[in-house]
């Protein structure tokens, strides 16, 4: 018995097969990822019993409960996912374009490019600007630098390995402009861009979710939608080319929603590292390597990152409500200096 399970339709025209183990797989992180989403909910400086938690969110729980539900910890809890399955996704588009298993949103620059025009925004205004417009900024920021990034590792094409190196240079050069940014600002402002660069989505309001839930879902959408492409990139160029791809084009359509992705996150959680890195690695294990299981999987694998991390911030220190960004380092950099170990000879 085949392992694929095979869709077909002449009008429109296409076809795909679908990994029945893959298929499992994603719908068991789905689950575990509802389960979590239930239990972190639950927990805090407030318990709340699992049928109580229910209750709310079907609509006829006690008032109490739904005050710290509906307004305090939903919201958190969705912004979270949305975060996280934004890195997840924009880290697996670079490894698969870059062809690297190191690569991430940090390695071109995207997430250092999106902090400093965030922390330039934060610093260098007086706080007539709505948060709607940080995602927006925090995207500029990193399309600037990945551009930047792409056009300096041109030279009659694009190599992978150029733009990863280039990448790593002005991603340094981005983090030195942010530190500039926060000495010449007051204290004051630079106090709260330290504590917004760290990672965080504490006090995230239903606010934060409308401003960006229409960025994550139409470049997670799009995301979806090359994921062909994406298989044929990490196969490399001369297949990709024979297959009839044009490569640059699509290399830099990619690029431009990995920027997309991260950069949104960025803009309204700060600089929560490793999760671009370690949720695809990850997938990778579960489903296999071909884009139409791995994207899911890393999305939701992403997402469970920040919202655990986030959960860990907030209950493992009360009455202090630690940077989520600080768990997810703690974390992957460790995993970080294992990928390196495991690829010392490659």
């Amino acid at each position: 018995m085949s392992r694929f399970i095979v869709v077909r339709k002449k009008k429109p025209a296409f076809s795909f097969h679908l990994d029945q183990k893959a298929m499992y797989v994603n719908l068991l992180l789905i689950i575990a990822l509802i389960i979590g989403i239930i239990f972190s909910i639950g927990l805090g400086s407030i318990q709340i019993p699992v049928a109580d938690v229910l209750k709310v969110l079907l609509g006829w729980g006690e008032s109490t409960y739904e005050i710290v539900v509906l307004n305090l910890r939903l919201p958190r809890i969705v912004v979270s996912i949305m975060v996280g399955a934004s890195l997840a996704v924009s880290g697996a588009i670079l490894q698969a374009l870059i062809r690297n298993p190191l690569a991430s949103p940090d390695l071109i620059g995207t997430t250092t490019g999106a902090t400093a025009a965030a922390v330039a925004f934060i610093t260098f205004t007086d706080g007539t600007y709505s948060i709607h417009w940080m995602p927006l900024i925090a995207l500029l920021g990193g399309l600037f630098t990945a551009s930047l990034t792409y056009l300096a590792a041109w030279r009659k094409g694009m190599s992978p390995f150029r733009l990863a190196l280039i990448g790593v240079s002005i991603s340094s050069g981005m983090g030195a402009l942010t530190v500039f940014f926060m000495l010449a600002s007051p204290l004051q402002k630079a106090q709260q861009a330290l504590g917004w660069m760290t990672g965080t989505v504490y006090g995230s309001a239903w606010q934060h979710v409308v401003t960006l839930l229409p960025w994550t879902l139409a470049f997670l959408l799009l995301a979806c939608h090359q994921i062909r492409h994406l298989n044929a990139q990490e196969l490399g160029d001369d297949v990709a080319q024979g297959i009839g791809m044009p490569i640059e084009k699509k290399r830099l359509s990619l690029i431009a929603i990995s920027v997309a992705l991260a950069g949104a996150a960025v803009g309204i959680a700060g600089g929560i590292s490793f999760v671009g890195l370690m949720a695809p690695h990850m997938a990778r294990k579960l489903v296999g390597s071909s884009y139409g299981a791995l994207l899911p999987a890393s999305g939701i694998l992403g997402a469970m990152f920040v919202l655990l991390a986030d959960l860990a911030a907030r209950t493992l220190f009360v009455p202090l409500d630690i940077p989520a960004g600080v768990f997810t380092a703690a974390i992957g950099a460790p995993f970080f200096m294992y990928l390196l170990y495991k690829s010392r000879n490659g």
